[in-house]
């Protein structure tokens, strides 16, 4: 049976390096993306240039019908699923909490912490042995931030990957028996273009000087490590938090 992989937000950055290892990996690629359809477009005629089958889907995955829609494309282009990558998300604009917009809290939440739980309660009854799937992977992509707070910048998108952790654990526990294992990158800062839309274009360096590699990360970097949680080699890992960090 083929191995098919929807990884969200995919268009760029993280995503976009993870739907290519993946596709080199063998897993047929459903790119989703929100806005902009020609980055998808490029990361699909990659990933189709590796022998495997792939398509771009625009899905907001704050909107729960979008994502019914997404895994429904999915299910006829590419048939079942096996790999969930949960990685769109967005930091917000920068500032003190007691600055924080409602608008910024309400966007953080609705696609880094709502979104992930849509997409994981389409992926789960097409992965589940009890509906007659034959098990699967779901890798969660958290931050660094969600063990240090991100004070006096980003405490909401801290508190929103917090919560990514803790739903790892807890989904992990409650779908382990179907087969399905629930894995989290806890990634450093990487060098994407999140930081500038951000309005904090100066962070992957500043980054750099701190940590202990002595660099900014890639995202090849996280992508190595989402398709390792999601590989055969770690048939025995699930509930994991595994840091990519640089050592911060």
């Amino acid at each position: 049976m083929p191995k098919v992989a929807i990884i969200t937000g995919s268009s760029r950055g993280i995503g976009a390096a993870t739907a290519r290892f993946a596709a080199h990996d063998g897993y047929d690629v459903c790119v989703n993306y929100s806005a902009d359809a020609e980055a998808a477009g490029r990361v699909v005629d990659d990933c189709r240039a590796m022998g495997v089958r792939a398509f771009a889907s625009k899905a907001d995955i704050a909107d729960p019908r979008q994502v019914e829609r997404l895994f429904a494309e999915c299910d006829t282009q590419l048939g079942k699923l096996s790999l969930l990558v949960n990685n769109a998300g967005i930091v917000g604009n920068s500032s003190k909490l007691v600055d924080l917009r409602d608008a910024d809290l309400h966007a953080t939440y609705a696609i880094n912490v709502f979104g992930s739980i849509y997409c994981c309660r389409e992926a789960i009854p097409r992965m589940a042995r009890s509906h007659g799937g034959e098990g699967g992977s779901i890798v969660n992509i958290s931050s660094i931030a969600a063990i240090l707070g991100s004070p006096n910048e980003y405490i909401h998108y801290a508190s929103s990957k917090a919560a990514i952790e803790t739903l790892t654990i807890g989904l992990s526990k409650e779908v382990g028996p179907e087969g399905i294992r629930v894995n989290c990158i806890r990634a450093g800062t990487v060098d994407t273009e999140i930081h500038a839309t951000s309005g904090n274009p100066d962070r992957p360096a500043m980054f750099a000087r701190t940590a202990p590699l002595g660099r900014v990360g890639q995202p090849s970097d996280i992508a190595e490590a989402v398709m390792w949680l999601a590989s055969n080699k770690a048939d025995f890992t699930t509930g994991a938090i595994l840091s990519v960090s640089g050592g911060v």
